[in-house]
């Protein structure tokens, strides 16, 4: 994001001017930009012109329009970001009042106002205008026909492309149609990585896969590179990793992210930084329950007593239109990180920011225990529930680790938890009666999980 001008007294108004000059650039414009604002920008109006005669023609007219925010909608696939509201400034062409839609894309100047910018919204004009921050890194989840492949900025996770195609089984006798399908999947993946991945930016692309896909498709790609001279990729070579994953879905990519040789190349980055915190929410969770808490009014009561250490949100809390809302959230991370406290603000484009949304969307380690969060006005039964929940999930974690059970499990047994069904602690018949995969029961009871009222061990 580039920053054309920079205008804000000190009472926190005033407008700043950007130029997008990438994807990212208008992920953070959708999360600067909230109902209410005014955005100044070039735009096409249709313009009706009626003759001395009575006739009738329409043009379209480039004019700059400033509008009131009334409606954000962003298109996350082409990067567009459609902002809809009423013309507040003279204009020969509009008029005052009149609805007009502004398309705000890459390389196209904007000028927003704010009656009041936050600490929040600052810090995100200045990480948008921060020129280290770069998609660095590429990854592709890979399963037999399934591969995702996906650009992990410090903001999000976009998916460039999708590879889904059928691949024949291995027949008795007969494995050529096997062999021919699945270097036709080898080959689309090897496209998909030269159309999307710029060499020149990313440092580092992830190839993970269960088994040994990954190793195959490594094999294949360099025997073609080298078979047509692909100078591109043959002098790229060292950027590749080869990892496991579970499966070849993007939430596959949160466990690839945890790898410690995928540590080592991605411990300066903001998403890496993310996973961590969330990792060491979940550890603290299962070690010592009364230093991890979730939910507003926990957190807010430990932050009181300066006890956050580490301040978990999710930057949906940002967009909320509840203004009031959203200025109890800003103040919240204003008082972690002045009382010495970290504070992560999760992307819910990323993995960990989509886990962290299911915790209500912020969390927190504190410095020491405070076991007298709990004894609050909730009934025994909410309790119970809350308490057990969190266990599920930091032991689903677990297992889903140690890839007792798939990562799809897991996101299956984890809706289940958000839904409510199961939530007293134990595998309940709710969801015994949904069809799970890979017997997730059956690994559940091999771990002395209890079909009572007991909570996980």
């Amino acid at each position: 994001m580039k920053l054309i001008n920079k205008n804000v007294d000190k009472d926190g108004g005033g407008s700043v001017t950007l130029i997008p000059e990438e994807s990212e650039d208008m992920w953070h414009a959708y999360n600067l930009i909230s109902e209410g604002d005014c955005v100044r920008a070039s735009t096409i109006r249709k313009v009706q012109n009626e003759s001395s005669t009575g006739s009738s023609t329409s043009n379209r007219i480039r004019t700059t329009l400033t509008i009131r925010i009334e409606t954000i909608d962003f298109d996350t696939q082409a990067c567009v970001l459609r902002l809809k509201g009423r013309n507040i400034a003279e204009n020969q062409y509009v008029k005052m009042g009149a609805y007009h839609t502004l398309d705000l894309e890459v390389n196209r100047k904007f000028e927003l106002t704010k009656s009041e910018w936050d600490s929040v919204a600052l810090e995100r004009v200045d990480m948008a205008c921060d020129p280290t921050q770069n998609a660095d890194v590429a990854a592709v989840v890979m399963q037999e026909g399934l591969a995702h492949i996906c650009l992990i900025t410090s903001s999000m996770t976009l998916v460039r492309a999708k590879i889904d195609q059928s691949i024949p089984r291995k027949r008795k006798g007969n494995v050529q149609q096997h062999e021919k399908g699945l270097q036709r999947y080898f080959e689309s993946v090897m496209q998909g990585i030269l159309r999307h991945v710029n060499f020149d930016i990313v440092k580092c692309i992830l190839i993970a896969s269960p088994g040994f896909v990954r190793d195959q498709f490594y094999e294949y790609m360099f025997q073609q590179a080298v078979k047509n001279d692909n100078k591109m990729l043959l002098e790229n070579k060292s950027k590749f990793m080869l990892i496991h994953s579970s499966s070849g879905f993007k939430h596959s990519l949160r466990e690839v992210l945890t790898d410690p040789s995928v540590v080592a190349k991605m411990s300066d980055t903001k998403a890496h930084g993310e996973v961590r915190a969330l990792e060491a929410f979940y550890t603290t969770l299962q070690t010592e329950p009364a230093k991890a808490f979730y939910g507003p009014k926990h957190v807010e009561r430990a932050n009181e007593a300066q006890a956050v250490e580490t301040l978990l949100i999710s930057d949906n809390l940002f967009r909320i239109q509840d203004v009031q809302l959203r200025k109890r959230y800003v103040s919240l991370v204003d008082s972690v990180r002045e009382s010495g406290g970290d504070v992560k603000i999760f992307s819910s484009m990323h993995v960990s920011g989509e886990q962290l949304d299911q915790l209500t969307g912020v969390a927190a380690i504190l410095r020491f225990p405070m076991p007298e969060l709990d004894e609050d006005d909730d009934s025994d039964e909410e309790k119970i529930i809350k308490s057990s929940r969190l266990r599920w999930l930091g032991h689903l974690h677990r297992l889903q680790e140690k890839d007792i059970i798939s990562r799809v499990t897991f996101s299956k047994i984890e809706d289940l938890l958000a839904d409510g069904t199961g939530s007293e602690g134990y595998v309940s018949p709710g969801m015994e009666k949904i069809e799970i995969d890979g017997g997730a029961v059956k690994a559940c009871n091999g771990l002395s999980i209890k079909h009572d009222d007991d909570d996980p061990v």
